[in-house]
């Protein structure tokens, strides 16, 4: 709430928001697992004060080696627990345990005993998410927000499918704007050519590329870029406009019509269920008992029983007519191995898996075409609720390097840092580039000239995500003096 006073004619009126200045935020994580600890890796450099609670004590010992935090060895749903973790006065507790019951428990224990004023859990069970309206509010469950790893994955590919070609689509505004990463091909129209180009060839299509990797090495995109074969290039436009875009970078890719799902867990379940009316989808598991239970659950795939490493059954159904061979299960090993040999024998594009990050790295652009790190989904969704400012969706890119994020400008040129100000005259922290903004309904790409107005949308790219705190104080409105 606004408060003002007044002295002699002088006083104050204060418009930011009570600990969102940059004094560290106080960060309870329960589970010390690969998403706790890649979230605690995230966040400790942020001049955040991150506790890490877990029952595995090696865990917690071999992190705090690792990185500036505190740990407290425990079981995160307990009340003693948490005090000693510092509830009483932390800004945030995020609960990404392994079980469900304790991610919820730990946050009705915050809410009841410790007041604590955020609240984030991760849930898995589809039981739980499906009645999520019901269940999570203060009256029952105090879960402020609730991050369910599988339908992030399952939405995640969905769009990798949507647009072929694509080594990873994230949305902003509702699905208005799109980022996009593509690879620049031999015989794409603008390969040997300026970006500058890119306004000859669509002269009613915007689009801003927002950054380029060229073997592994970020490099600043200027008019007079050259973009070359093999290059990684991240551009933003209206959702609209993505197929034209990406048709300027590479030949562009028929639409996918025939999918195989590897895997019948979650992922691979929603996959199935979300694709099934619009693509010949079929899927295989292994366990018989489960394959019962897909095929019961879903309308127009094919469930097989077996394994999908096994060449004779890729054979028989067709492997070197699919599309999209997209391996899910629960085994980073497997999912490798069996993308590996529906490539071998046929299949035109492979998604794999993997929830090893040194895997991610190794094996993506050979036989594994993309490779699909389920962590990363989560932390992006983690980070949304994290970042401070009006931000209001983040996306953790290029195995955690990179990241895209949204902000709303608030305030007026007195009080924001940009609201008034023409893009070309914000100073942006290194690597960083405005690609778009959003204003009511419609889509703006941003050129130096453009004005940024109070409640746009600003979409930014940061090449190097150690310049977050900079960019949240940008968008933080501050106090004015009248």
């Amino acid at each position: 709430m606004a408060n003002f006073t007044g002295r002699a004619g002088y006083g104050w009126f204060l418009l930011c928001t009570a600990g969102k200045g940059q004094s560290a935020m106080k960060i309870i994580i329960l589970g010390a697992g690969q998403v706790g600890a890649t979230l605690a890796e995230n966040l400790v450099g942020e001049q955040n004060d991150i506790t890490l609670v877990d029952t595995n004590l090696d865990k917690l010992r071999a992190l705090q080696d690792k990185f500036d935090l505190q740990v407290v060895h425990g079981h995160g749903s307990h009340p003693d627990v948490l005090r000693k973790s510092g509830a009483e006065d932390a800004d945030m507790l995020v609960a990404v345990t392994n079980s469900d019951e304790v991610n919820i428990v730990a946050c009705q224990v915050a809410y009841s005993m410790f007041n604590t004023p955020l609240k984030i859990a991760r849930i898995r069970t589809n039981q739980y998410l499906k009645y999520r309206d019901q269940l999570f509010h203060k009256d029952d469950m105090p879960v402020d927000h609730f991050i369910a790893p599988e339908a992030l994955v399952t939405n995640y590919i969905r769009r990798l499918i949507d647009y072929p070609g694509a080594l990873q689509v994230v949305e902003f505004a509702g699905g208005a704007v799109s980022l996009v990463a593509v690879k620049a091909y031999y015989g794409g129209l603008l390969v040997g050519h300026a970006l500058s180009a890119l306004k000859e060839h669509m002269p009613h299509i915007e689009t801003r590329v927002a950054a380029i990797y060229r073997r592994g090495n970020a490099i600043k995109p200027l008019g007079t870029t050259i973009i070359e074969a093999d290059d990684e290039v991240f551009f933003v436009a209206a959702t609209k406009h993505i197929r034209a875009v990406m048709s300027e970078l590479q030949k562009l890719e028929r639409s996918y019509r025939r999918i195989m799902i590897a895997g019948g867990g979650n992922v691979g379940f929603g996959l199935a269920k979300a694709l099934e009316k619009t693509h010949n989808v079929k899927l295989i598991e292994r366990s018989k008992e489960r394959a019962e239970f897909l095929s019961s659950g879903l309308d127009n795939t094919v469930v097989y029983v077996g394994d999908a490493s096994d060449p004779e059954l890729l054979e028989e159904e067709n492997i070197e007519q699919v599309d999209v061979f997209i391996a899910v299960t629960n085994d980073d090993e497997a999912n490798i191995m069996s993308a590996m040999l529906a490539k071998r024998m046929g299949a035109q594009k492979t998604m794999v898996l993997i929830k090893r990050g040194a895997y991610v790295d190794l094996l993506q652009g050979g036989e594994v075409d993309i490779a699909i790190s389920p962590q990363q989904a989560t932390i992006s969704a983690l980070l949304t609720h994290i970042r401070r400012g009006d931000i209001v969706n983040v996306y953790s890119l290029r195995r955690g390097a990179a990241e895209a994020i949204e902000a709303i400008a608030h305030g007026d040129s007195s009080t924001s840092k940009v609201v008034g100000n023409a893009i070309g005259q914000i100073k942006l922290p290194p690597g960083t580039t405005i690609g778009a903004i959003v204003r009511g309904d419609e889509v703006l790409i941003a050129h130096d000239s453009t004005v940024i107005e109070s409640n746009d949308h600003v979409i930014l790219f940061m090449v190097d995500k150690k310049h977050i705190i900079e960019v949240e104080k940008l968008f933080q409105v501050s106090a004015i003096f009248i």
